[in-house]
């Protein structure tokens, strides 16, 4: 069982403060720090939010980490032509040794567009662009020294390239998400590990997923791995498990609804069930971006069991 802490700071996060959560999950025996990549947060009105990128972000944790796997869950893929997205990745890769992974999906979410002057194009097309951004970043990633890569889609062509940062192996690739079609064929189709998005109910979507791998793509289920990702607020003590809930406000609140509040052994117990759905790796999700110690928490009381 792998266990990640996902960053998605209710009211962002400055690099120093990421840098320290990473620090702190790597000491604690987590096999990856990943973030969310949003430049709003979840309540569109929060004019506190403090919007790091992620790639950016990441290059530095690239340097100040050494064990610990670094990636997004997920990018949007608005946000960065595949080229570029490529390129950044695979730099990333080779700065932090080979830890680098890329979790991306199709965005969701407008409001944060409309801020900083990002199309949005209707969820059709934002598919299919996905599905040409996958394509075109596993084809330069696979892309042998002497060799050339092109592509002609309809909405990204790229002519003869042969001139990216060489990671040692390609970055994995990260899909995930509750929908029933679209996005379990694309990760049938292109990724190293589905994720079956927010919450314990994820067996369905497991099942749904390994039938379109078996039936629509032909491929073998079992060289995926199968991942879900878990909102947790525990305590050392009921008054601290109290502060720590208060400080994340309502949207931590929300968001929580859907996963552990309480202790070590609710968190344990969960895994176990996630465990039993199929998951081989779960994401504890995290919103504090300043509570270092509650990193060290599950890293003691939850990670160590594992």
């Amino acid at each position: 069982m792998r266990l990640r802490v996902l960053l998605e700071p209710h009211h962002g996060a400055t690099y120093k403060q990421i840098l320290a959560l990473a620090q702190a999950a790597e000491e604690g025996g987590f096999d990856a720090f990943f973030r969310s990549d949003h430049y709003l947060g979840i309540d569109a009105d929060d004019t506190t939010y403090q919007p790091t990128d992620s790639w950016t972000t990441l290059a530095g944790l690239a340097v100040q980490t050494s064990s610990v796997r670094i990636g997004t869950l997920v990018n949007a893929s608005t946000f960065r032509l595949p080229g570029q997205l490529a390129v950044e990745v695979a730099t990333v890769d080779q700065m932090s040794g080979g830890r680098a992974e890329l979790g991306i999906g199709a965005a969701w979410y407008e409001r944060e567009h409309q801020y900083f002057g990002i199309p949005f194009p209707p969820l059709g097309e934002r598919f299919d662009r996905l599905e040409e951004q996958l394509a075109i970043l596993t084809g330069l990633w696979r892309t042998k020294p002497g060799e050339r890569f092109s592509f002609d889609g309809k909405f990204y062509q790229l002519q003869d390239c042969a001139s990216i940062p060489r990671p040692a192996a390609p970055p994995k690739v990260i899909i995930g998400g509750a929908g029933p079609k679209r996005t379990p064929t694309l990760a049938a189709k292109y990724a190293d590990e589905f994720n079956g998005a927010l919450g314990m109910d994820v067996r369905e979507r497991f099942e749904n997923f390994r039938r379109i791998c078996e039936d629509v793509v032909g491929r073998d289920p079992a060289e995926v791995r199968l991942s879900g990702t878990l909102p947790v607020c525990i305590g050392s003590s009921p008054d601290d498990l109290e502060r720590r809930k208060e400080s994340l406000g309502a949207p931590g609140a929300r968001l929580l609804a859907a996963g552990v509040t309480g202790t070590a052994g609710d968190v344990i117990r969960a895994i176990e069930d996630l465990a039993a759905q199929g998951a081989d790796t779960v994401y504890f999700h995290l919103y504090g971006p300043g509570d270092v110690e509650h990193i060290r928490l599950l890293g003691s009381e939850v990670v160590s069991r594992f």
